[in-house]
């Protein structure tokens, strides 16, 4: 009779695990809109289900329930309700404010709209006009942007064409209200706007390849600010880098050699991003290094703009470089085979081997025939620092790490260059680390780096490192040892705030933020969540407690 009974149990569970499964397929989606475009920052939660925020795009997609009665909408502090419940379908389209667009191409203008321009409306003394353009303008020039947004807000959506003053003003106007939004959400409301404001700005004034340079720079700028509440990561981070990666990479094919510096600066930087984020191919990341330093020579080439030459030449390109050096996709096939010839009618010129080991180093190319050749003649030509510190490389590759930190001594006492000599001690922090199982050494190596280049995110990244690898062995109780990840974290936190180390740093931060100390541990030894905790022993160091 027991057997019987729970086998009858048995099935009964499975029968219900089916029939919740069954429920959980349920996938309702969409696009939310607001005053008929896509909206971003709109949390979307179904009834008995999942929930999400949109992005850019205004697209939904969340679990849902057979029972599920309705789909709430809240932007901001506004909520709003869609009942489905007996609706056919899955795919709900909603209008938070305005209606839904027609859905036939682009949306036009509305109401009251008037194309004419500026010239026109002077011509015609347009009174409406001219005593929206007195007050806005006045109090505009005034940084009064609170009382001269209503002004200038019935210019932009009722004179669009006039001026490209109102979209150059209302970039000014937005990044104001972005800068000085209280939250998340408000300030993604805010970029939102400013989106929409350069499609605008593109739909009357032209100029399409520029315009979408400086929307993708904004967009990356506000997105992946370091003030935000909560820094994105995952699907969201990836999601802010297709975007910009998208308008830059159209503004950079559309303009050409007259792209601007700095955006050849940001295409790298997100081609990057989102190939350490598995969205792009190596051999994509190749091609884009190759368009970027190509328009680049051409700025510098043509030499029409004196501080776009300097710009160009004294960061972009030393930028573009790094970045791709340190990326991973660089293939070292390929660089040997465009350097190896250079290096045979330069092998006598120290400042083109400097600079052709920095490269070769950076994309991890020192095992290289080539990179040996070069390292033992640049010491040759100059027994300099950096030369030593080339050598140090090369013993250590041989495995020969007593000779590898005689050199790397070496080039620390005689480099009077600070950001070299820091790079010198972070790297022989990350052998003692690696190598010897040095922590203390290998920390002092690290922020000594990091007190002659306080830029060096990499220092941060390794001091986070050796606090991971040295928790387990930490002296103290379960709670001591799983507050280490407290302070492994600040220094991955502090990583993130450098470009070079930024998608690694808060892929980390994510990863070991799941080893801190859980409530019920950090409540019976008497501590609140936003309090100073101390660690002790041979970290020392204080930190917040957090869960």
């Amino acid at each position: 009779m027991k057997a019987i009974l729970r086998i009858s149990l048995l099935i009964a569970a499975v029968v219900m695990v089916g029939i919740t499964g069954a429920q959980a397929q349920r996938v309702v989606k969409g696009t939310v809109y607001i005053d008929g475009e896509p909206a971003a920052g709109i949390t979307v939660e179904a009834h008995k289900g999942g929930e999400m925020m949109t992005s850019f795009d205004g697209k939904y997609e969340v679990e849902a329930d057979e029972k599920s009665k309705y789909i709430r909408f809240t932007f901001i502090d506004e909520s709003k309700k869609l009942d489905i419940e007996g609706k056919s379908g899955d795919v709900f389209d909603f209008a938070f404010s305005g209606s839904l667009p027609s859905g036939d191409g682009e949306k036009e203008e509305t109401g009251e709209v008037n194309l004419s321009t500026l010239e026109e409306l002077m011509k015609a003394q347009d009174r409406d006009f001219l005593n929206e353009l007195s007050l806005y303008g006045e109090f505009f020039k005034q940084k009064d942007y609170k009382s001269a947004i209503p002004h200038w807000q019935k210019l932009y959506n009722k004179y669009p064409k006039s001026t490209m003053n109102l979209y150059i003003h209302g970039s000014k106007i937005y990044e104001h209200q972005i800068e000085t939004a209280k939250t998340d959400a408000e300030r993604d409301k805010y970029i939102d706007l400013y989106m929409k404001l350069y499609d605008k700005r593109m739909k009357y004034f032209g100029e399409r390849g520029y315009v979408l340079g400086r929307k993708g720079t904004s967009w990356l700028k506000y997105k992946l600010d370091q003030n935000r509440d909560k820094a994105p990561e995952g699907d969201a981070l990836k999601a802010i880098h297709k975007s910009g990666y998208e308008w830059l990479s159209e503004s950079v094919e559309l303009q050409g050699n007259q792209t601007e510096p700095p955006v050849l600066l940001l295409y790298m930087q997100t081609t990057v991003a989102l190939f350490k984020l598995g969205e792009l191919p190596k051999e994509q990341v190749v091609k884009n290094y190759e368009e970027s330093t190509a328009i680049a020579n051409k700025i510098v080439e043509a030499n029409e703009d004196a501080d776009k030459v300097k710009l160009t030449q004294e960061t972009v390109i030393p930028y573009i470089e790094n970045i791709f050096g340190k990326s991973g996709a660089a293939d070292c096939e390929a660089l040997i085979s465009i350097y190896e010839p250079q290096y045979h009618d330069n092998s006598s010129d120290a400042d083109f081997i400097k600079s052709m080991l920095r490269r070769l180093g950076r994309a991890g190319c020192t095992e290289t025939e080539l990179f040996g050749l070069a390292t033992e003649r640049l010491y040759e030509l100059d027994p300099s620092a950096e030369a030593a510190f080339n050598m140090a490389r090369r013993f250590l590759k041989k495995d020969d790490v007593e000779k590898a930190r005689e050199y790397y001594q070496m080039a620390i006492d005689q480099e009077t260059d600070d950001k070299l000599k820091a790079t010198y001690h972070y790297e022989r922090g990350l052998v003692r680390f690696t190598k010897d199982g040095n922590y203390v050494g290998a920390r002092n190596d690290a922020r000594r780096a990091l007190e002659l280049d306080p830029d060096l995110c990499d220092a941060n990244l390794l001091i986070a490192n050796i606090y991971v690898a040295a928790s387990q062995k930490f002296d103290g109780s379960a709670m001591e040892k799983s507050a280490v990840f407290w302070v492994a974290c600040d220094y991955f936190a502090k990583a993130r705030r450098g470009e070079d180390c930024a998608i690694d740093a808060a892929e980390n931060l994510r990863k070991y933020k799941a080893y801190f100390p859980n409530k019920e541990e950090a409540f019976m030894e008497g501590l609140q969540e936003g309090s100073t905790y101390h660690v002790g022993g041979w970290i020392n160091e204080n930190t917040k407690v957090r869960f």
